[in-house]
């Protein structure tokens, strides 16, 4: 029977062998779910989601290049092979060991030539959907719609010169919402694929951003109406496949959200692969979302910063997860959200064991990240420096300064008074080596 098949013969559940050497990439090393940190399990800190569409529907085709990842999961019609694939997908889970997934919902189910059509399908695989997440306890981490791969959206959804295209969008994302309902997701994302412009001498700029953030205000309303109780994350990314997306980073996301009243309602999930593409470091928009309370989420994967294209690898830099774990734990977890893996296995790696190896490898990077990150905080060093730095600012002047209270006046008084500052080293080798003492 089908609901028995086995996809990952021969793979059993993936152990926690601390002592396994170099050339054994089928245990994890560094990952102990259960291990405590900080009065917390380590997979509560994690929090590790697989994501559907890379994993289980990518085929490794490219723009130079034919599919080479040939699953067996997708053979038999579309509805059948949909059934596999989640099957599978479970199976995966079920051996790894993570406790989330997420998915589009065009991955889940697919589009078919009417609306209800699309819908009745997504209704029928999240049947089964919910049954296999009965049977073995693992959790949707959030839901998104494709708003980006129809031809429908080739001139984008919620920002759409043409009003129907954009019913249309609100159509699909109000079936989304129910899904995520339906399905007890404990997020909902919007990523806007293309939602900006490619040339500015066709583009009503300021027409598009409002209908866009009207288009996230009808959604806020309908998930107060049906009794959602789940996060909205925004997803940035600050070009392809347009030339401009509206959510170019973090900080033009949190602005956008405050200047139309949008603020409280939603938070983001951080691509460092984004960042990257933005221009800047791995870790800037996790630490800035993080500082004024809006990171709520993380697709965990990384880029190659010279290709200057979204590559989607797997994380395996442990600087790297170091500075996104310390972020995380400062701030006092991700839940709701968590870790996921928005990253694919190179077209090259063409076995079904290298999913697991590529799965493996990155959690493992982010367990040694978050060990790292844990001595770090624990030893206070770099905080207290820190501390000690902007010292000034808890007394005097300083002091007004931090409260809000103070003057020009009373800045050009003090001057006058103590006359010109003392510059002092910003020691930053000094960090560094130390940081690099607990890499």
């Amino acid at each position: 029977m089908a609901a028995q098949e086995e996809f990952f013969t021969g793979i059993p559940k993936i152990p926690y062998v601390p002592s396994a050497g170099p050339g054994d990439v089928m245990c994890f090393k560094h990952y102990h779910a259960e291990e405590v940190l900080m009065g917390r399990k380590m997979e509560d800190w994690l929090r590790f989601s697989v994501c559907y569409w890379h994993s289980f529907c990518g085929t490794g085709a490219d723009p130079f290049g034919s599919p080479t990842l040939h699953r067996p999961w997708n053979e038999g019609t579309p509805m059948e092979s949909a059934k596999k694939r989640l099957r599978a997908a479970f199976e995966f889970f079920t051996k790894l060991g993570v406790k989330y997934y997420t998915f589009h919902d065009r991955d889940m189910a697919p589009e078919g030539s009417t609306l209800e059509e699309s819908n009745r399908n997504l209704d029928e695989i999240t049947d089964l959907a919910l049954q296999l997440q009965s049977q073995t306890g693992i959790k949707v981490l959030w839901v998104t719609c494709n708003l980006f791969a129809h031809q429908r959206y080739m001139n984008g959804a919620a920002t759409n010169p043409d009003s129907h295209v954009l019913a249309y969008a609100g159509a699909q994302v109000k079936k989304g919402l129910d899904i995520a309902k339906k399905l007890g997701a404990e997020n909902f994302v919007f990523w806007g694929g293309r939602e900006g412009f490619l040339s500015i001498h066709n583009t009503d700029v300021a027409a598009e951003l409002k209908h866009m953030a009207n288009f996230f205000k009808m959604a806020v309303k309908y998930k107060e109406k049906i009794g959602l109780k789940c996060q909205f994350l925004i997803e940035p990314k600050p070009k392809e496949p347009c030339k401009h997306q509206y959510d170019y980073d973090a900080m033009s996301v949190i602005g956008f959200l405050k200047h139309y009243g949008l603020e409280s309602h939603f938070k983001l999930n951080i691509e460092p692969n984004h960042t990257t593409l933005a221009g800047h470091s791995y870790e800037h928009d996790i630490v800035m979302a993080s500082a004024l309370g809006m990171l709520g989420s993380v697709d965990s994967n990384t880029g190659s910063p010279d290709l200057g294209w979204d590559t989607d690898q797997f994380p395996m830099d442990i600087k790297n997860t170091t500075m996104v774990m310390k972020t995380i734990v400062q701030q006092g977890g991700l839940q709701p959200g968590g870790l996921n893996f928005d990253a694919k296995v190179r077209r090259e790696s063409t076995d079904l064991e290298d999913l697991f190896i590529a799965h493996i490898g990155a959690m493992d990077t982010f367990a040694r990240g978050l060990r790292n990150a844990v001595r770090i905080i624990e030893d206070g060093l770099i905080a207290g420096m820190v501390k000690e730095r902007y010292s000034s600012f808890s007394h005097g002047i300083g002091q007004k300064v931090e409260d809000g209270s103070a003057t020009l006046e009373e800045m050009e008084a003090f001057i006058k008074q103590n006359g010109e500052p003392k510059v002092t080293s910003g020691k930053q080798e000094k960090y560094e080596s130390i940081f690099n003492h607990y890499i």
